[in-house]
């Protein structure tokens, strides 16, 4: 499947579903948890805990509330529990089961963060690579414009990086020798 990489704030995108990277609990604290509680309102997160906790790779979905989307797939990457890092099979559960999910809802948009790269420390680009590799082999029923979405120019840049194959390191390289 063909997706973009776009950069802004998920909770300003306008799409079927948006996926919020989540932690087994659910709860919503920081980083694209808490725009999507910021944007949503507080009623995202009471329903979210509701649904919560779920197994680590796992999905829960909830309505949008004030975002311009009809869902937030919460995609628990992390686990809230133990050293609370991500893993490589976490990510990649996470984004399967993200674009599954999605498709079975009949959305045909989609915005995906890094998922499993902030708080819960993966290394973006590793990350990226594994939700690319998901993204890309991913068949889809009903799922057309999908979207991979950094919020950082750093960040974009490592995930555009990822997606058009290019070294991650070397621009990296040119970036601080630019500074």
């Amino acid at each position: 499947m063909e997706y973009a990489v776009v950069q802004g704030d998920i909770a300003e995108q306008s799409a079927d579903a948006l996926v919020n990277a989540a932690g087994t609990s659910l709860r919503m604290g920081s980083g694209v948890a808490g725009a999507l509680r910021r944007g949503a309102g507080e009623e995202i997160n009471e329903a979210t805990m509701e649904k919560g906790p779920v197994d680590l790779g796992e999905v829960a979905v909830t309505d949008a509330y004030d975002l311009d989307a009809d869902y937030v797939i919460h995609a628990a990457a992390m686990p809230h529990y133990g050293d609370g890092q991500a893993t490589e099979e976490s990510i990649r559960s996470a984004t399967r089961n993200s674009l599954v999910r999605a498709d079975e809802l009949g959305c045909r948009s989609l915005v995906i963060p890094a998922l499993g790269c902030g708080v819960a420390g993966f290394d973006l680009a590793d990350g990226a690579r594994i939700i690319d590799e998901e993204l890309s082999s991913y068949e889809p029923e009903a799922l057309e414009d999908v979207r991979f979405i950094a919020y950082s120019d750093d960040e974009y840049d490592t995930i555009r990086s990822v997606a058009e194959g290019t070294d991650v390191s070397a621009q990296a390289d040119e970036r601080e020798a630019d500074r």
